[in-house]
């Protein structure tokens, strides 16, 4: 599709590819063989031989695809075609004690897991930028703006560790999703394992480099909840910085561009736009994440020991979530990587509102001698009045101000209160979030 490369950029897409669930169905089919092994109930040379058989070159993804519509999920077909590739010793041991739920939701998490990893790849060298930016701009001054207008002034650096802070905190809310196999039998018993039932999901686990649930999780969606949410608060923060990454690029702000060479960000037809298209598309790209979080969550309740179709409904909406979340992520990473910021325009916006923009300073600098609603009053009159607002100051009876205390005030680097600190305790949870990783 003409799309692909916009919206399922990045590393992610090729490790949710229905190749990618074939890989980890046939990896959970070669672990549960060699965990019964592990525990004594098949011989190791028929679990070696299922493993051999579990070579996704063996298989047509496209028949399997086709059986699946048949049998309502694709281990069925899958156990089949694996016994069909082994000998009559080793076919009455495929698939053996384990239901195809075990083995969907267990690929599920092989898959979920890998995505996340490179998700979280990327998220460090996004973080690893906005540290950069914050450190280097921590005094440079820009406006700080609400409801899309003049608020106060901030610095750059001050707004780059905003950034930092949450997609951080985002990596660590999806650093914290614990990836679990799933062995449960049909009903969740493992009767057909016997007293060797809980041995097997360990070493199965094992296996895998997933956790050992303490029970099956069949019915309780409580994990892949976990998963979607995480998902979702990335994609949520990475849609924040995209955001504002497009607001501080329109023209008649001209605070950040991104710049990747010729042609990359053009128009088709005004050749003097420079499109911060590395942003856009990260903001497509996590737009899909709330809806797709939405179905998961609603997919939540399965009822009795197995689920009639909410199952089924997970797994699109999964692999959707982690493609969106990847490609989101990856576009971030690229467009903070071409990122130029102009703090020429940062000063030259600073001074737009003819002073305005420090009034809230003036009135709390006052307030102690004329009283804070004679200044409130006086200050927002000689806003109104327009002109020279340190003149205006200067002039008006009821506030006993001279030109050069008003111009002082007026300064927008005097007004930024702790946002220095606020750079610096950013960049160390920052540090001591990478410690931990």
């Amino acid at each position: 599709m003409p799309f692909d490369d916009v919206v399922a950029a990045g590393e992610v897409p090729a490790l949710v590819s229905d190749a990618a669930w074939l890989r980890a169905m046939l990896a959970a089919e070669a672990a549960l063989a060699g965990a019964q092994a592990d525990v004594g109930l098949v011989d190791r040379a028929v679990a070696d031989e299922i493993a051999a058989a579990c070579e996704p070159s063996r298989y047509d993804l496209a028949e399997l695809s086709r059986a699946a519509a048949d049998a309502g999920n694709p281990a069925a077909p899958l156990a089949r075609a694996i016994t069909g590739q082994v000998g009559d010793s080793a076919a009455r041991y495929v698939h053996f004690g384990a239901t195809s739920q075990d083995i969907v939701d267990t690929a599920a998490m092989l898959v979920a897991r890998d995505a996340t990893a490179a998700v979280r790849a990327d998220l460090a060298a996004c973080c690893d930028t906005l540290a950069a930016l914050a450190g280097t701009h921590r005094g440079t001054v820009h406006v700080g703006r609400t409801l899309l207008q003049h608020a106060l002034p901030t610095t750059f650096g001050l707004t780059a560790a905003g950034w930092l802070d949450g997609l951080g905190r985002s990596d660590s809310a999806l650093a914290s999703v614990e990836f679990a196999a799933q062995l449960g039998g049909a009903v969740g018993t493992l009767a057909s394992l016997g007293s060797d039932g809980p041995a097997v999901v360990a070493a199965f686990a094992d296996r895998l480099g997933l956790a050992a649930p303490e029970l099956a999780w069949h019915t309780d969606r409580g994990r892949v909840a976990e998963l979607a949410g995480a998902l979702g608060r990335v994609c949520g923060s990475v849609a924040k910085i995209a955001g504002d990454v497009v607001l501080l690029s329109q023209t008649e702000v001209g605070e950040l561009t991104e710049e990747a060479g010729a042609g990359v960000g053009g128009s088709s037809t005004m050749p003097h736009k420079r499109n911060p298209v590395a942003a856009v598309s990260a903001r497509a790209a996590a737009a899909r994440a709330p809806g797709l979080v939405s179905t998961l969550l609603a997919a939540m309740a399965h009822e009795h020991q197995r689920a009639a179709g909410a199952w089924h409904a997970e797994w699109q909406p999964l692999r959707e979530l982690l493609r969106g979340t990847g490609s989101a992520v990856w576009w971030l990473r690229t467009s903070l990587s071409r990122l130029v910021v102009h703090s020429d325009r940062m000063l030259a916006n600073l001074d737009l509102t003819g002073g305005a923009l420090l009034a809230e300073r003036v009135t709390i600098a006052l307030a102690p001698t004329v009283g804070r609603l004679v200044a409130h009053d006086a200050v927002a009159e000689c806003v109104r009045a327009g002109g020279d607002l340190a003149e205006r100051l200067a002039a008006h009876p009821a506030l006993g101000l001279d030109r050069d205390r008003a111009a002082e005030l007026l300064d927008p680097a005097g007004y930024l209160g702790a946002a220095g600190e606020f750079v610096d305790r950013a960049l160390a949870a920052n540090a001591r979030r990478k410690e931990l990783a």
